[in-house]
């Protein structure tokens, strides 16, 4: 237990680095090797890996630093996030970042690449769009495009060409991350009291800061662990949460919606981590076509996507069936206008399918989570009373 216990400290330590120690050490082994920074919440890392690149993911600040000039360049009526990033860029925490990559997620986001590309923070500054078709003749060919630009935008740092052979072990590295993942909630859903969702939180958002080569060896000692009976069942109702997949909830937020009576058996804080369900080929000749079909085909449900012919909540709804969860929590960033907009939407097909639903708002350095708890305490006493 002691081994176990060291091991979620380097995980927290690594995943709230904001000056990303660990990876600007992985650099500086190897003259040609790039960093390159994404933000939440999906990016094909592999691309960046089989180019001796390590793509690391800024989930922002949280409530480890004040924010003091990231409010000057924001209004006050947008989320959190960008403003810590910002602050981050201003203080010289990302000075070892080679390019940026900026996942279409929302207007703010699309605004920071702007602002870094202005303040020439990087080699480059990427906004990577995804596609809202997914016909693979005009999303398809529109999203490796995409892809092949980033490629090129790696190789005139480090001149590290692009073979297959990399591309498909690079995608069997990432492939084997993602079922280890999988492992550990498939496991957490039988057994949620084997592994706090806090320590599942912390094990998982370390992979974003790391060579994935480092973080399966750590996942696969996790699954050890938890595959061993530890811990002690609560009279818990099991909850999906979803809503928080770009701005990151505290983890005292986390921890007071399990204090309150609930196992959180499945979310989507890290969604950019599980993105793809299943694997992806690692044997073709061609693996950008892999990887831009896997994003077509195998892609999950997420509020910064247009998926109108595979609907959101038909999916959530699956995956409460899934996960034999008692109820929803939508949690979403303030102002957050995807994940708001969608809501009613997802509410709508909870109510047709009979499961409860609660709602609240967060800010990623929130401090007080009185209210929260009373909620979700609340919540729980009354689906084990009355559901």
């Amino acid at each position: 237990m002691k081994q176990f216990s060291e091991l979620l400290a380097s995980c927290n330590k690594t995943a709230f680095d904001l000056r990303f120690t660990k990876a600007k050490n992985w650099k500086l082994e190897q003259e040609d090797r790039v960093l390159l920074g994404f933000l939440p919440i999906y990016f094909p890392r592999e691309i960046v890996h089989a180019v001796n690149g390590l793509a690391i993911g800024i989930m922002g600040a949280g409530d480890h630093k004040q924010i003091i000039k990231g409010d000057a360049y924001y209004q006050s009526y947008i989320c959190h996030l960008p403003r810590g990033i910002i602050e981050m860029a201003l203080d010289d925490s990302l000075e070892h970042f080679d390019g940026f990559v900026f996942p279409a997620i929302c207007d703010c986001v699309r605004n920071l690449s702007g602002m870094f590309k202005l303040a020439q923070k990087g080699k480059f500054q990427r906004y990577f769009d995804y596609p809202q078709n997914f016909d693979s003749l005009i999303g398809g060919v529109f999203y490796r495009q995409e892809l092949e630009k980033i490629i090129d935008d790696v190789y005139k740092v480090n001149g590290v060409m692009l073979t297959a052979e990399n591309l498909n072990h690079s995608i069997r590295l990432y492939n084997k991350n993602r079922r280890l993942i999988e492992e550990i909630y498939d496991i957490r859903q039988q057994y949620p009291w084997r592994l706090s969702a806090v320590d599942t939180y912390l094990i998982v958002r370390a992979g974003l800061a790391m060579p994935v080569e480092e973080h399966n060896r750590i996942l696969e000692e996790v699954v050890d662990i938890v595959c061993e009976e530890r811990g002690e069942p609560m009279d818990n109702i099991r909850v999906v949460i979803t809503g928080s997949f770009c701005e990151q909830p505290p983890l005292g937020l986390i921890k007071s919606i399990e204090m309150a009576g609930c196992y959180i058996v499945d979310d989507d804080f890290m969604q950019g981590s599980r993105w793809i369900q299943g694997d992806i080929d690692d044997t073709t000749t061609d693996p950008l076509a892999a990887l831009t079909n896997a994003y077509l085909t195998q892609s999950t449900f997420a509020s910064a996507v247009y998926d109108v012919g595979n609907p959101k909540g038909k999916r959530l709804v699956d995956l409460v069936k899934l996960r034999n969860a008692d109820g929803v929590i939508f949690s979403a960033a303030s102002f957050c206008d995807p994940a708001l907009l969608d809501r009613p939407e997802l509410q709508k097909h909870c109510d047709a399918a009979g499961i409860p639903h609660i709602n609240f708002q967060y800010h990623e350095n929130t401090g007080q989570f009185k209210v929260i708890k009373e909620q979700a305490g609340t919540f729980s006493d009354s689906i084990k009373l009355w559901a």
